[in-house]
């Protein structure tokens, strides 16, 4: 019998994903650093979340002049967006384009999973398996997997006797699904749904809406860029990232100091009406500074959108499904949109509301609620996400003494700066729980925290670092910090995703950091500055000197 003989190959660092992160990642430590690097993703090629997120309608809620890297200012330049906000199609070609400018790819290894990554302190390495049968060994470990990758499908009595066609927003296929004339069944109002069900309702013969919970959503007022706007941002880009580096939420916006409840009521409308014209975040950050932490100021933005709906909605019953009324506005994640309150408007469209007659099962032909049963050729699971730690979980991540990720986390995840955890040491987290993520611009993040690493891994080669590890102390002050800051907000008033909320049986703690870009920001380079405050270095072991 022949013995298999398994090669180990021995790499600088081992990145997991091919997103916005993984990408800039690669290109900071092979290109700027000089070290051996390998990237591993699941998906045949670059792209990240906009590689498996093709459903109908799927796009970015940035606009698309600041949803881009930074870094190479000719890229800035020469680059051409053709929407007010990038489509999926296109940010996917974004990034391909990045690949191909970069060179990226002879160092991505795409079809393959990282199954484990173990820690062997006698090395001071990671040892990475995948499923493709790799063995590698790396001095750092690096995630940039994503915040949002680990879709969620409930499981509902009988899902899998269903005889028709089933999808998951998250994991759409490539070649599309054609819903012409079709029965449709769509589960959840979320993020994703309220972008599909607009384009979705086109199609379909029918569309049956199963809504849980009413949402909070401002129009887009997405159009054809206007080229005149890309012209002038083009000639003042490095202003523009400044601010948006220092800003709340990784957006060039200039914060408002005005209290929503220190202006009279005309004033006040006004002002929300301005903010619902023009479309986007702009309602939320440039309306009024208390919206997000004052229930009374807030109610004033969560009255107006609801009468908003009512005016939009013909039929009143309907209307009032729509209306959210459990949750202050922006508790849960910001929603744009477009056409959506209006799409209720088709004869062909049908909301269901399974907050009082749930889903008791799915059928061979559709879905069976408390009060009644709907024939579908299609049912689509828009039902978002295990976010921020599912990814992690899915691989066996295991720190010093054999210490599991997942084992560590069962509480809720422990960072600190959302970049690290105590007792993995040389593992870094791109955007981790703890950082502010997921209420951010994401390339903006992506942008601060790669070069955070890369900048740290070139000052421990400087100083004759091996090892750096978050301390326990600084990490649970970060936590503690983090929950803190979110208690002032109206986050921990709404049953989100930010909380866990969607997966059964997942403790409820807030994961992203909400204390805004800029002050994070600013922690960050303090840690830096002091010499890395908050980690434990470990020296590198040196050969003793000949005699």
């Amino acid at each position: 019998m022949t013995e298999t003989k398994t090669t180990t190959t021995e790499l600088d660092a081992v990145v997991v994903g091919a997103g916005f992160s993984g990408l800039y990642m690669l290109y900071r430590l092979r290109d700027v650093l000089g070290m051996s690097a390998r990237v591993f993703d699941a998906a045949h090629d670059v792209g990240g979340t906009w590689y498996w997120n093709r459903y109908p309608g799927a796009r970015c809620d940035s606009e698309s002049y600041i949803y881009c890297f930074s870094f190479d200012k000719d890229l800035l330049q020469e680059w051409e967006w053709s929407g007010k906000y990038p489509e999926q199609p296109e940010i996917l070609a974004y990034l391909n384009h990045v690949a191909d400018r970069l060179d990226l790819r002879r160092d991505i290894q795409f079809n393959t999973r990282v199954i484990s990554a173990l820690y062997n302190e006698a090395t001071r390495r990671w040892d990475i398996e995948t499923d493709q049968g790799d063995h590698v060994t790396a001095r750092y470990f690096i995630t940039g997997i994503g915040c949002l990758s680990t879709g969620q499908i409930p499981d509902i009595k009988g899902r899998d006797t269903f005889k028709g066609q089933w999808y998951h927003t998250g994991a759409w296929p490539h070649e599309g699904v054609d819903l012409t004339g079709k029965r449709v069944g769509i589960i959840g109002t979320g993020s994703s749904a309220i972008q599909a069900i607009p384009v979705i309702a086109k199609q379909a013969g029918h569309l049956y809406v199963f809504q849980r919970t009413p949402q909070f959503t401002i129009p887009a007022r997405h159009a054809n860029v206007d080229k005149a706007f890309l012209k002038d941002v083009k000639s003042r880009y490095d202003e523009i990232w400044e601010k948006a580096r220092w800003s709340a939420g990784g957006f060039p916006v200039d914060p408002v100091d005005r209290s929503a409840l220190e202006v009279s009521a005309e004033e006040r409308q006004a002002v929300y009406e301005a903010g619902w014209q023009q479309g986007g975040f702009n309602f939320f950050f440039g309306s009024f500074k208390d919206v997000a932490v004052d229930r009374r100021a807030n109610d004033t933005a969560s009255e107006f959108i609801r009468s908003k709906i009512r005016e939009i909605v013909k039929d009143p019953e309907t209307a009032e499904k729509l209306t959210p009324t459990d949750h202050p506005f922006s508790s849960k994640r910001a929603l744009i949109d477009t056409n959506y309150f209006e799409t209720y408007n088709r004869d062909n469209v049908t909301l269901v509301d399974i907050r009082h007659s749930p889903i008791q099962e799915i059928t061979e032909t559709g879905i069976r609620t408390e009060d009644d049963s709907y024939d579908l050729d299609v049912i689509i699971f828009a039902t978002g996400f295990d976010a921020m730690t599912g990814t992690f979980f899915k691989m066996d991540i295991r720190g010093k003494n054999g210490l599991a990720l997942k084992e560590k986390w069962e509480a809720g995840p422990k960072t600190y700066l959302g970049l690290s955890s105590a007792g993995f040491p040389n593992m870094f987290m791109i955007t981790g729980p703890g950082s502010p993520s997921v209420l951010s611009n994401m390339p903006v993040s992506i942008e601060q925290h790669v070069e955070f690493i890369s900048n740290f891994l070139e000052y421990m080669t400087e100083h004759g670092i091996d090892t750096a590890e978050a301390d326990a102390q600084a990490e649970t002050e970060w936590v503690a910090h983090v929950n803190a800051i979110a208690d002032m907000t109206l986050y921990p008033l709404a049953d989100s995703w930010y909380l866990g909320a969607n997966i059964p049986g997942k403790p409820r703690v807030f994961m992203p950091y909400p204390g805004g870009v800029g002050p994070y920001r600013t922690k960050c380079n303090e840690v830096a500055e002091n010499g890395y405050e908050g980690y434990v270095l470990g020296a590198a072991e040196r050969e003793p000197a000949a005699v």
